[in-house]
């Protein structure tokens, strides 16, 4: 019996522009689709057939259709609930200044919180990741030994990566994932009782120049 992989192609949406600057989490806003050569770099890159999979909020599944029509597929969509962004509660809709000085200037040093702090009538990264995780070991076992294309957030896209290589709740959070980004991840299964997650690659993205010079 050879070994068999489950790859995991995970995808951040497209901007959302309508936010004027305000935090958004589980709003659902559209989002910003007009980049037509980062959805056909896209198009060229993802494996077809592939599960297709997108959160309940509208610009997921925006993404997805951009994707999909760029590579002239029309897939089947699978909602996953579990894979919603983070729910900021009272913190939706205030912009980043009003946050600062309702939690008293005192940012996370990432993020606009520590991993276990919940946000007022919301909920924290950590839940984010006791929602996710499991979702993610259940999809895997479902769809064993495909490819499966997750379009989600940055909240549920570095619980993912936290969660394939074990890391805390709060070193996951220094993940930076970008709007498009692609984040690819297999789960391989061996001949015996053995099963082990490996990254792939982590926030690729067609505009990233590695050629700049770092700061």
């Amino acid at each position: 019996m050879s070994h068999i992989i489950t790859r995991w192609w995970w995808i951040r949406h497209a901007p959302v522009t309508v936010a004027n600057g305000r935090l958004y989490g589980q709003r659902n806003l559209p989002a910003d689709i007009s980049d037509k050569k980062i959805f056909s770099h896209l198009a060229e890159i993802i494996p077809k057939p592939s599960i297709w999979i997108t959160t309940p909020l509208q610009r997921t599944t925006q993404t997805a259709n951009a994707i999909a029509n760029a590579a002239g597929i029309n897939p089947e969509y699978k909602i996953e609930s579990a894979f919603i962004e983070q729910n900021f509660g009272d913190w939706q809709g205030m912009t980043w200044e009003e946050l600062r000085k309702s939690k008293n200037n005192g940012f996370h040093r990432f993020w606009v919180a520590p991993a276990n702090e919940s946000a007022p009538s919301g909920e924290s990264f950590i839940d984010v990741m006791k929602r996710v995780n499991p979702a993610i070991d259940k999809l895997t076992k479902t769809y064993k030994g495909k490819n499966i294309i997750s379009v989600a957030h940055g909240g549920s896209i570095r619980a993912a990566i936290a969660h394939a290589l074990k890391l805390s709740p709060e070193n996951a959070l220094g993940i930076m994932i970008e709007n498009c980004s692609l984040s690819i991840i297999d789960h391989i299964k061996g001949p015996s009782k053995g099963e082990e997650w490996r990254i792939n690659t982590i926030n690729s993205y067609p505009h990233f120049n590695t050629q700049e010079k770092l700061p």
